[in-house]
């Protein structure tokens, strides 16, 4: 059986002033008497709670006024805002406790508020009746106290029957937070619009890899100075491969770079669950996370979001911490919206690489269309003029000679329409068995057999110990089975990029030299930027000169090229 009984305020009075109701109700009820109203309503007021109130007809009123403001106050020193209201002469008349609560000079601040917001509402006269006239709106303020403290209200006047302001009130609260919020998520947006703004005056003079590296630095800053994250990696996708490939690594160990993820939500750690859903992921715990995979070292937690362009991933930015706990959804939103920017930059870089390689083309597509015709005019009359020299076996060899000359230029500009898939000027190679290139063992690495053989090609007229795999997988496994003085590579081939190629070298040797190859400064996954910063040789742009190869070599193994054979005079 239940010991619990309703609480009864019994209020005696002409009716009730009888002890034998009061006794009859003490059998059900925890009853407290009083015998005058005075002592009820201090008892209404002071928070006790009663089930039922018995009194006589004439002291109800008072009560349930008395009960109806003790809920009131209530509600009004519950919530978390400061509350007050001030008069015409600018003096606080009542105040919740949240508001007696803040610091004297919020406090003043706040009646300094008011008494202009009283002022406002005073200036807005309507013409119209009073019982016509439009509900005068609720005004909002802001102020600020200090260097950090920065408060809202929202001002309401109280307006009497003949349309006088004769109060206003305030609800008041601490907007400190929330300005803090919004004034570093501008600091973040400001930056990224730094970040994707490109001087074409100062990016003119720099090559593919030099805007990389600019950009690179751009980013690496800004994440440290306005996000505070000093660890982290940014992996773009690989459409054809579905890998997610490291661009931009900061305080990550190299193992981790080396850690093969891919798009899928499943078995490729949180980097890979975030590209293949789009949702970003904080993980407050790698000890009690099964996605987490090799990150950095003592990592305890970490920070993956998606890299949009256009409302498809393109890659993923991933922060990670050696304490726990480290984030939280305030981060989660400042790393989304710099990862938008990050993501827009590095596109912007890739088009106008596109750009410059779509440009080159057409370019080339020009000149051998405007070549042909005078091309065949020259073939045409120099052998007419062949005929007519015939016993003249000088003169014809002369002319043949320009017949010669003309078929060296139509494959030069061939070679030339072949843009990234070719080396120039590899007719112009002769054999030399006494280079200091002899014996040198000299890896190729390229996708393309056309690049990968013409190299090939020159250097065994150097009695060069050539090398050649078709993919970065080969290229990896050759590195790690068999010494080699140099290894000369493009930079995005399946299974394994430059970078790659470039780390398992130093791996294998630190003293191995290694140059990249890139079709237009085309760097998808800023391999050059990364290997550069890490010893990286030189790079060579397709299409490029079979001498500026061989200079490239040259420089790498430390060799002085010798002299070139004089022509004999004529």
């Amino acid at each position: 059986m239940s010991d619990y009984r309703p609480r009864v305020l019994f209020l005696a009075g002409k009716l009730t002033n009888c002890h034998q109701v009061a006794d009859q109700l003490r059998s059900q009820f925890d009853v407290d008497q009083f015998d005058d109203v005075d002592q009820a309503m201090a008892a209404l007021r002071s928070g006790a709670m009663y089930h039922a109130i018995f009194a006589d007809v004439g002291d109800f009123l008072p009560l349930e006024r008395a009960l109806v403001d003790q809920q009131s106050s209530l509600v009004l020193n519950t919530i978390g805002e400061g509350v007050c209201v001030v008069d015409d002469r600018g003096a606080c008349v009542w105040a919740n406790n949240r508001m007696q609560a803040f610091p004297p000079e919020v406090y003043d601040r706040v009646k300094q508020t008011c008494i202009s917001a009283r002022q406002i509402f005073a200036e807005q006269v309507s013409p119209l009746p009073v019982a016509k006239r439009p509900r005068r709106r609720s005004k909002k303020f802001g102020f600020q106290v200090g260097a950090e403290r920065y408060f809202e209200a929202y001002v309401s006047p109280v307006i009497d029957d003949r349309g006088n302001v004769t109060q206003v009130v305030a609800v008041v609260w601490d907007a400190s937070s929330g300005r803090r919020l919004q004034q570093k998520i501008d600091a973040i947006d400001a930056a990224g619009r730094e970040l994707v703004r490109l001087e074409a005056e100062a990016i003119s003079k720099l090559n593919v890899a030099e805007r990389l590296r600019l950009l690179e630095e751009k980013i690496i800053r800004y994440t440290s100075d306005l996000l505070h994250f000093d660890n982290f990696i940014i992996r773009l996708l690989n459409k054809k491969s579905n890998k997610l490939e490291p661009v931009i690594s900061v305080g990550l160990p190299p193992e981790a770079l080396e850690v093969d993820l891919y798009a899928q939500p499943e078995g490729n750690g949180i980097s890979g669950y975030v590209a293949a859903t789009g949702r970003s992921y904080i993980c407050h715990d790698v000890e009690k996370d099964p996605r987490y995979v090799l990150g950095l070292g003592h990592a305890k937690s970490s920070l993956t979001v998606p890299l949009r362009l256009h409302d498809k991933v393109i890659g993923v930015f991933n922060i990670e911490s050696q304490s726990s706990g480290a984030f939280n959804e305030d981060d989660r939103q400042f790393a989304e919206i710099f990862g938008r920017y990050i993501a827009v930059a590095l596109n912007v870089l890739d088009l106008m690489v596109v750009e410059r390689y779509t440009f080159a083309d057409r370019m080339a597509q020009n000149i051998v269309r405007e070549m042909a015709a005078p091309l065949n005019d020259i073939v045409t009359e120099t052998q007419s003029i062949i005929e007519e020299y015939i016993g003249h076996d000088d003169m014809r060899q002369r002319l043949n000679k320009v017949l010669d000359n003309v078929e060296a230029i139509r494959q030069s500009v061939k070679d030339l329409t072949q843009g990234a898939k070719t080396v120039l000027g590899t007719r112009d190679v002769e054999a030399d068995s006494q280079s200091p290139l002899a014996g040198k063992r000299v890896l190729i690495a390229d996708d393309e057999a056309s690049i990968r053989n013409t190299i090939a090609d020159v250097l065994g007229k150097f009695d060069c110990e050539v090398f050649t795999c078709k993919d970065g997988h080969e290229a990896v496994n050759l590195i790690d089975s068999q010494p080699m003085d140099l290894i000369v590579s493009d930079i995005r081939m399946p299974h394994r990029n430059g970078y790659e190629i470039f780390a398992a070298a130093r791996r294998r040797n630190e003293t191995i030299p290694v140059i990249l190859m890139t079709g237009f400064g085309y760097d998808p996954n800023h391999a050059i930027v990364r290997a550069s910063q890490e010893g990286l040789e030189a790079v060579l742009y397709k299409p490029f000169k079979v001498d500026q190869l061989l200079e490239e070599i040259y420089k790498a193994l430390g060799i002085t090229p010798p002299e070139p054979a004089k022509q004999p005079a004529e």
